[in-house]
């Protein structure tokens, strides 16, 4: 048996999320059909995580075995691709890895950014590729709140009611947040998030910018573990899963 990772970038747009679902197109199904066909025996595609319907990827990672070795990677590259282009995925990168790596189970670190275009005009070239914001945000304060969800919390409040995670305490290990002209870009990055969290967390921080709360206000929802308290989640197609670090 023979274990392979992929690296792969995907427009989330058209899709009901990352993970096989009984109805409805999902980016691990799609590519484990074709991973099927091409390599002619039964594929099960395993992928670092999930992302939500309407979630990017730039470079999420996944792992399969097969019976046989393939022997030119650069051909099934190709080969693959071709199959998968014109729906809004490319495999990026194939690479032959021990029996022992998992991709999730494996994985050290995970990074995601999230866009805004705090602007009045709707973004045209990068529509559904941020999250279109009018009203002007504070960046300092909004990096202020920031500062606050680094560490190890109880992050509940950020936790969709769906979420299967067996504990909702996480490590942040770090927050950056770039702003330029009109596109503000919110990274984070942690071993691992709960369900809806970096959504969630960039609600509320919109709150936090608008000034719809204060510092004192996030804090005390922050700390309430109260689902209900949390803002609205930011919309899935600001959300991009940017790389998995092992």
């Amino acid at each position: 048996m023979f274990r392979y990772q992929l690296l792969i970038e995907y427009v989330g747009t058209n899709f009901r999320g990352w993970q096989i679902q009984k109805k409805g197109s999902t980016i691990q199904g799609l590519i484990q059909e074709k991973l099927t066909k091409l390599l002619k025996e039964k594929i099960i595609l395993n992928g670092s995580g999930r992302t939500d319907t309407g979630v990017h990827a730039i470079a999420q990672s996944a792992h399969f075995d097969c019976k046989n070795k393939i022997i030119d990677l650069i051909k099934f590259l190709k080969s693959i691709n071709h199959f998968i282009n014109e729906d809004g995925i490319a495999i990026t990168k194939v690479k032959k890895r021990s029996i022992k790596f998992h991709s999730r189970f494996s994985a050290k670190q995970r990074i995601y950014k999230y866009i805004i275009f705090n602007q009045i005009s709707a973004p045209i070239i990068e529509k559904k590729r941020g999250w279109h914001v009018r009203k002007q945000l504070d960046i300092d304060l909004i990096k202020k709140g920031a500062k606050k969800l680094i560490g190890t919390h109880d992050y509940s409040v950020f936790r969709a009611s769906s979420c299967h995670a067996k504990s909702p305490i996480k490590t942040i290990k770090s927050v950056k947040i770039k702003s330029l002209k009109n596109k503000i870009e919110i990274e984070f990055n942690s071993q691992s998030f709960l369900q809806q969290q970096v959504r969630s967390m960039v609600g509320c921080l919109k709150y936090l910018g608008e000034k719809k709360w204060d510092l004192k206000m996030f804090e005390k929802v922050f700390k309430s573990k109260k689902r209900i308290l949390c803002a609205p989640p930011a919309p899935p197609e600001g959300l991009f899963l940017v790389r998995v670090i092992y």
